[in-house]
């Protein structure tokens, strides 16, 4: 079911359903697949409009058919570009507006998402270098979970590091599980040798423990993966996370000589300040 449907089904809190027009910058999207990781992160996977064109990297605003006026936030795009599906990585807020209802979705249900897809996290807005680093926190792994599965991001890079903390080893599943795919990814292939992850843990005892700030200040980083140091000739950062780490990152990520890009004027890292975290 597309923005030309002329209703979609409305998701209430009792699961009741009711006649939903929908807006012209929208599309009404079925839900195909769910799986919950712990009780605060979830995928879920939705049809994708016939028209609907994006970049690996980007954002798109859902919502649900709850309301007259129903809520959307920003959400990034985790299938690449050429995916006959769009996936998303959400976390679970028990008392949030939208993420309360978000979470308790069904397969064949309806999640709205309007038209338009923005975003900073584009490889066009990094000059050419030697490494991209993927710097994430959370569900901030969802744009890189695109860019990963990008024939065009090893074609740039000759390597990618992934990096993703998380508050406990549960919480790393999906970027473990989207590594493992990758391997084995007949798009991918081969490509995937360039790729390195290094998964770390703030609260729960892992082979990583900390935060990827204090790991590459203190240079523990470099030691646990052979990598060089940062050299603002050759490397170049996104970073996607919450509030706090995107500044702690930014502000280590220039007194590493990079400077922040955009898409009219690229540079050597990127911010995507729109998540939702």
């Amino acid at each position: 079911m597309t923005a030309s449907s002329k209703t979609a089904a409305r998701y209430t809190a009792n699961n009741a359903f009711l006649p939903y027009k929908i807006p012209k910058n929208v599309f009404a999207e079925t839900v195909t697949q769910i799986q919950h990781y712990t009780n605060r992160l979830f995928k879920f996977r939705i049809t994708r409009p016939a028209n609907f064109r994006f970049r690996s990297g980007e954002f798109v605003m859902i919502g649900l058919p709850n309301a007259e006026k129903p809520i959307y936030r920003a959400y990034s795009i985790a299938s690449p570009f050429w995916d006959v599906e769009l996936e998303f990585f959400s976390i679970k807020i028990a008392d949030g507006p939208f993420t309360e209802h978000l979470q308790r979705i069904k397969i064949d249900d309806i999640v709205l998402m309007r038209t338009k897809s923005t975003g900073t996290l584009l490889l066009d807005a990094l000059l050419p270098g030697k490494r991209l680093y993927l710097l994430s926190t959370g569900t901030g792994i969802a744009p890189f979970a695109s860019l990963v599965r990008d024939p065009e991001t090893y074609e740039k890079f000759q390597q990618i590091i992934l990096i993703q903390t998380t508050r406990e080893t549960a919480e790393l599943a999906y970027a473990n599980e989207l590594v493992t795919e990758l391997r084995r990814d007949p798009l991918i292939g081969e490509l995937s040798n360039q790729l390195t992850f290094y998964p770390m843990t703030t609260r729960e005892q892992s082979n990583h423990m900390g935060r990827i700030t204090d790991a590459m200040r203190s240079g523990q980083f470099f030691l646990d993966t052979g990598l060089p140091p940062i050299n603002a000739g050759e490397d170049r950062m996104m970073i996607c996370g919450s509030i706090p780490m995107l500044k702690d990152c930014a502000n280590m990520v220039k007194a590493f000589g990079l400077e922040e890009g955009a898409n009219n004027a690229p540079a050597t890292y990127v911010v995507e300040r729109a998540f939702v975290s």
